[in-house]
């Protein structure tokens, strides 16, 4: 069993596999009393769950105040109601998505730990869109860090790529891979499992397998479930005011599984969560899953929310080991015969259990684009199309059971897919300050195969070179 920090800068485990908290603790009896919190000190209540006193609570509270800085809303992840729904605004951070409630706080808490353990670090990652912008922003110009970050290439939106690719800090290397998300989170894989190449380059991780990514989100949960506690009675499902304790469900929009598990965490904690309407496009395969029981590969399909064209979920088998009772040896099982055979069947008895954590919906492009039409439309509110995959899926489910309040997760702001607003509404959407000039900034990019030797190569070339010249300019 490692410690809360040294499995944050190893962010993979040697064997290949994730990081789980050794356990999950059920925090029940604190929700009265953390239902008043601000939210940055409802972070620090639940980081210091899992922490394990590795972090000094000074210091903890201190790059919490830093990393939520840059938020502007007070509520830093505020609730409001769109029409019938209710929304989490999730994109107020630095490269508006949900990515940056995590990775702000992820960077600073990685320059902590290496100033005070006088290591330096590669940081590695792959990235369908928001994490890479999110992880380049939270770590430009940060001490004793570089950072590789791998997209696929031509499959992000133009904003998601200029936001990585204009940041000029030369501690930040963008490559775009000659493939699939899934082709480039197989290469960072594959990087993290070259235990030679590992220690050579002292690799950290910043995409979702990383623990700490997973407990910043676990937060925003709470946090929109104590303002719904808070909302006028009218204007709720069941006409009357919520009671603490009363249930409540998250309409989640899901590629890679971290966002979506980090409220299953929540749940396991105490929070009454009824269930998790998990949100997919057109690439279905975490859907077919909730429906069936069996999860197996298929094709990639670009689609006009491209954060979600992802088949294989890094995070998907923390929830498998869950459901395998915590036994590693059964992970290990269903994880080979899945690598072998592209498929994994749970047994019916195993299956049962899914149904009480997750319902699904997979909603086509088409719907998509009605959805965020239509919203615009008759409420003048713009969903990005990720958002409008979960609203549309919330009211899939909520047709059939609309007694209990779903709370939908807005991920990210939709002048970063400016293409499908467009499709969805006619016109593009105006800029907000951060977007509007990166047109014309100059762009840092290297397209490389989708091969961990190519990979390999390019980092240790750029390593030994940017050490030549901080070596030169140090004499």
């Amino acid at each position: 069993m490692l410690a809360f920090s040294d499995a944050v800068i190893a962010g993979l485990a040697g064997d290949g596999g994730l990081y789980v908290p050794a356990t999950i603790p059920d925090v029940r009896a604190k929700l009265a009393e953390w239902r008043s919190l601000p939210y940055n000190d409802l972070c620090r209540a639940i980081f210091q769950c899992y922490c394990d006193g590795n972090l000094g609570a000074k210091a903890l509270g201190g790059m919490i105040e830093e990393s939520y800085a840059a938020f502007p809303h007070a509520d830093v992840t505020p609730l409001v109601r769109v029409g019938e729904a209710f929304v989490l605004e999730l994109f107020h951070g630095p490269t508006l998505a949900f990515k940056d409630l995590a990775l702000q706080f992820l960077g600073i808490l990685f320059e902590h730990l290496l100033r005070h353990r006088g290591t330096r670090m590669t940081v590695l990652g792959a990235t369908s869109g928001d994490t890479g912008s999110a992880a380049i922003h939270a770590l430009r110009g940060k001490r004793g860090i570089e950072v590789f970050m791998l997209h696929p290439h031509g499959r992000v939106s133009p904003m998601q790529r200029r936001q990585m690719t204009t940041v000029p800090d030369a501690n930040i290397h963008c490559v775009a891979v000659e493939g699939s998300f899934d082709d480039a989170q197989a290469v960072v894989k594959d990087l993290f499992n070259d235990h030679s190449f590992n220690d050579e380059v002292n690799l950290g991780a910043v995409n979702s397998i990383n623990w700490a990514r997973i407990m910043a989100q676990i937060v925003y949960y709470f946090y929109a479930y104590f303002r719904l506690l808070e909302w006028p009675s009218a204007e709720l499902p069941a006409r009357r005011a919520m009671a603490l304790g009363a249930p409540v469900r998250f309409a989640v929009p899901t590629g890679n599984f971290g966002h979506i598990y980090a409220g299953y965490l929540a749940k396991r904690m105490g929070l009454p969560i009824e269930r998790l309407i998990l949100a997919t496009n057109a690439n279905e395969i975490l859907h077919r899953f909730v429906q069936t029981g069996v999860y197996r590969v298929g094709q990639v399909m670009p689609t006009v929310s491209p954060s979600m064209d992802i088949q294989v979920a890094s995070n998907f088998e923390r929830y498998l080991f869950e459901l395998a009772g915590r036994d590693a040896s059964q992970l290990r099982s269903w994880m080979s015969n899945f690598s072998v055979n592209g498929e994994l069947k749970l047994d019916t008895s195993v299956f049962t259990r899914v149904a009480d954590d997750f319902v699904s919906a997979a909603v086509d492009e088409a719907e998509t684009l009605a959805t965020m039409r239509e919203v615009w439309e008759r409420h003048g509110y713009l969903f990005d199309p990720h958002t409008a995959v979960g609203v549309q899926a919330a009211r899939i489910y909520a047709a059939s059971n609309d007694a209990v309040p779903t709370i939908c997760m807005a991920t990210a702001h939709p002048a970063k897919f400016a293409e499908a607003v467009h499709r969805a509404i006619g016109e593009e959407p105006p800029l907000p300050p951060s977007l509007a000039g990166l047109g014309d900034l100059p762009e840092r990019l290297t397209v490389l195969p989708a091969e961990s030797g190519a990979v390999r190569t390019f980092i240790r070339e750029t390593l030994t070179r940017n050490a030549a010249g901080a070596s030169v300019g140090n004499k």
